[in-house]
């Protein structure tokens, strides 16, 4: 396995929770918001850690970055968030250099998504990424890795049809609601919140629902309605949710609240009402389900909604994999080039100054002394001196030790850390 080290002791990681192994309710727990992630790349810097990229999304929760132990990370995310650190061993992963490597892969071109081929997690990547790049928080390292992991996911995408098809949660909840609520186009639709997975599924609502029965709520009240100009839906105040509540059918909450925004204590109903949460943390209550008539669906139900069109993208998976195994072996080589390239320059140092004290001495001795001459030919043997060396160090099975010996052998001193 390729070590990535900054120095002897630290390693490349990626580590977090995922929908696989952590249900919604936990990987609420673990959601950081924009004020979280901030604080954990301050404290990441003050603890000396250079590089590091922390997401955190419906589906996951993720940190990347150079470390000397995993609990580094850990900590830092267990301290910002409201999960522990005995819940995170639960449900957690963490992957170690190129295990790490190929993890990032997988997750920015959308076969480690909940929908596969879900493009959306390389947008909330690149936010990351420069979110991390502002803080001073990201090293050529790093910067190579998420430009090589977006070149994938465009690859992926334009050259194979794994995201062909409408998949995805707002299209999953939209679906949902059309088989199974009758009369759909007499019904009165609420939609709860305007950040991405809202807006999508306000879009597909008037899409496919295609009535003009659809209320827009949102805590700030202009983003809401800059989204119904565009979609000709109605907008209410925040102040008229409780009432606009008693008047719906269904409900589709997408808000970005950290705690729950809707609970039995606001719902006084006089008919049945469809529930769907989008949020992660959860935004509604579970105790909804208390009051007669409430049906509550989640992200993750919607989320195992298989239909034709994900059958289809499974069969495009190896064509994926094989761009990602194209680019990541590019990275790889960009990795091993970058890693001795620090020693190689150390060494052509070292030989030319041996060169200029052997043609000093030469001068002296020689009256006829040809300096154009001894200066091309002592540069060419210079040269193929380093070839030789470049070529060793790119075949060997082990870098760290063809450095370690040439360093030894030459006596050179040169900076360790290749990848800042």
């Amino acid at each position: 396995m390729e070590n990535f080290n900054m120095s002897k002791h630290t390693s490349f990681y990626a580590l977090g929770l995922s929908y696989k192994k952590a249900d919604a309710t936990v990987r609420g727990k673990f959601s950081l918001d924009t004020a979280a992630k901030a604080t954990i790349l301050i404290q990441a810097e003050a603890e000396g850690i250079e590089s590091l990229i922390v997401t955190s999304t419906c589906n996951r929760t993720e940190i990347y970055g150079f470390a000397n132990h995993p609990y580094q990370l850990i900590k830092l995310l267990c301290e910002n968030s409201q999960g522990t650190v005995e819940e995170f061993q639960e449900v957690a992963y963490i992957y170690k250099n190129q295990d790490a490597v190929n993890h990032m892969f997988r997750v920015g071109t959308g076969l480690d998504s909940q929908i596969l081929g879900d493009f959306e997690i390389i947008s909330q990547l690149k936010i990351a990424f420069n979110e991390s790049k502002m803080n001073g928080m990201v090293n050529s390292f790093m910067e190579r890795l998420i430009n090589s992991v977006i070149q994938a996911s465009k690859k992926i995408k334009t050259e194979t049809e794994i995201s062909t098809g409408a998949t995805s949660v707002s299209f999953a909840s939209v679906q949902y609601i059309i088989r199974n609520v009758k009369d759909i186009t007499n019904k009165n639709i609420l939609l709860f919140g305007t950040g991405k997975i809202g807006r999508n599924t306000c879009e597909n609502l008037v899409k496919h629902t295609k009535h003009d029965h659809i209320t827009l709520i949102n805590r700030t009240k202009d983003k809401a309605e800059k989204l119904a100009q565009k979609l000709d839906v109605i907008v209410k105040d925040y102040a008229d949710l409780q009432l606009e509540l008693q008047k719906a059918d269904i409900v589709v909450v997408a808000t970005g609240a950290q705690n729950p925004t809707i609970d039995k204590a606001i719902l006084n109903l006089k008919k049945p009402l469809l529930i769907l949460d989008l949020s992660i943390p959860k935004n509604v209550h579970e105790n909804v389900i208390d009051v007669d008539g409430v049906t509550l669906i989640h992200l993750d139900h919607l989320s195992q909604i298989t239909d034709e069109t994900l059958e289809n993208r499974k069969l495009h998976i190896p064509a994926a994999e094989a761009i990602i195994e194209e680019i990541t072996a590019e990275f790889m080589e960009w990795t091993k080039n970058r890693k001795f390239a620090p020693t190689i320059q150390a060494l052509k140092e070292k030989l030319n100054s041996i060169k200029e004290g052997e043609l000093n001495v030469q001068r002296k001795k020689l009256s006829n002394f040809d300096e154009e001459q001894a200066e091309l030919i002592s540069n060419r043997i210079i040269q193929k001196i380093t070839n030789h060396f470049v070529n060793h160090l790119k075949d060997g099975d082990s870098i760290d030790e063809g450095i370690e010996w040439i360093e030894k052998v030459f006596q050179l001193e040169q900076e360790k850390s290749f990848f800042q």
